[in-house]
């Protein structure tokens, strides 16, 4: 199956495949046009990259390899340096194209790296996990991280393709494939509120690894993410529709940033969403872009679908003076107040600005 994203010039195809990582079908021939970079980490290497190499080879393909670290600490300036040390050494040229296999810190790394080297390549995502399949692959936003906030370097830079191989995700630890349901919950809030029923029915089968099931989900979250930035690709200013994909992530990031390197455990990006679309939801009640019963309602059956993907919904112990000092650091905001999506209904959200006292209460309920 194919969902096209519509943006002109930059138009590209997601092709969703069981088996494509085995034959590369559905990628346009600007993937292919010179020599090929393959950004990923060293724990996916033997599993899937090797593999992807080995195939460009056989297809006459120059391949430049370039392994980084496994995990968030690796999306930095540092580590994009030595990947572009890595193709300044291979002589990789402007006609080659760098692919991003991995998830969504490798392909926010890579697509950085394609869109600055000698002022942007063509860029390839191949996502691993079901979080990247759904969310980071798809948009063009790429970057790195800076000791002030997480994306602060970066730049929108589309790819030319994205190829989705759903039994990537047979291997994929269990607390990963929740991660990447936090998204998948979220487009169904946000804008289908179907979809969201769909998945309250199949949600016990995606985890299961049922192959259709899954398939439907990431197809509909791509569909739903691609309409958006067919809508507004730039998040023009916060107030276009792109800024609604931002759902749980105003409180989510703060506690992502707070919580990194927490011996008592960090937060993956998808538990840190949960908590905070049930934060934002609740901050909708208080708002009044919700009614207060409608409202519970949606936070319930939020909840219910989180605690089945294993999915937390609460941070007893996190300090709030912290996490609003983070939240206004976001580069999203402007002035003393906060930007946030909440509910309006299930299926429609909606921007507000608040402020500290009215998150305070939403986020002590």
């Amino acid at each position: 199956m194919t969902v096209p994203v519509s943006l002109g010039e930059r138009s590209y195809s997601i092709h969703i495949e069981a088996g494509a990582l085995q034959t590369l079908a559905g990628l346009p021939a600007a993937a292919f046009s010179g020599e090929v970079a393959l950004i990923s980490n060293a724990t996916l290497a033997p599993i899937v990259t090797d593999g992807i190499a080995r195939q460009l080879e056989e297809r006459g393909q120059r391949v430049v390899r370039f392994d980084m670290g496994d995990g968030e600490r690796y999306k930095t300036l540092d580590t994009a340096s030595l990947a572009f040390d890595t193709l300044a050494e291979a002589g990789f040229s402007r006609r080659g194209a760098v692919w991003a296999v991995g998830g969504g810190v490798t392909g926010d790394l890579a697509g950085y790296v394609a869109a600055t080297w000698m002022r942007g390549v063509s860029f390839v995502q191949v996502p691993t996990t079901l979080l990247a399949m759904v969310d980071s692959s798809v948009g063009g936003k790429t970057g790195v991280n800076h000791p002030r906030a997480k994306n602060l370097l970066g730049a929108f830079w589309q790819p030319v393709g994205v190829l989705i191989d759903p039994t990537c995700l047979q291997t994929l630890p269990k607390r990963e494939l929740g991660a990447g349901l936090a998204e998948v919950i979220k487009y169904g809030v946000i804008a289908d509120a179907k979809f969201f029923g769909w998945l309250e029915e199949n949600l016990d089968a995606i985890l299961g690894g049922d192959a259709e099931a899954t398939a439907y989900a990431i197809q509909r979250s791509c569909e739903v993410k691609a309409e958006v930035v067919g809508q507004d690709e730039r998040e023009s200013d916060s107030v276009g529709r792109r800024a609604t994909l931002n759902y749980g992530h105003t409180f989510g990031h703060s506690l992502e940033a707070l919580k990194a390197g927490d011996e008592r455990g960090s937060f993956l990006h998808g538990e840190a969403i949960s908590v905070g679309m049930t934060v934002e939801a609740q901050l909708g009640i208080e708002l009044g872009t919700i009614g207060r019963a409608e409202g519970e309602e949606l936070i319930e059956r939020q909840t219910r679908l989180f605690e089945r993907a294993g999915l937390p919904t609460r941070t007893p112990d996190l300090n709030f003076e912290a996490a609003w000092r983070a939240m206004t650091l976001d580069k999203k905001n402007r002035g003393a107040e906060v930007n946030f999506i909440v509910p309006k209904t299930l299926g429609e959200v909606v921007r507000v600005q608040a402020g500290e006292d009215t998150v305070r209460v939403a986020m002590s309920k």
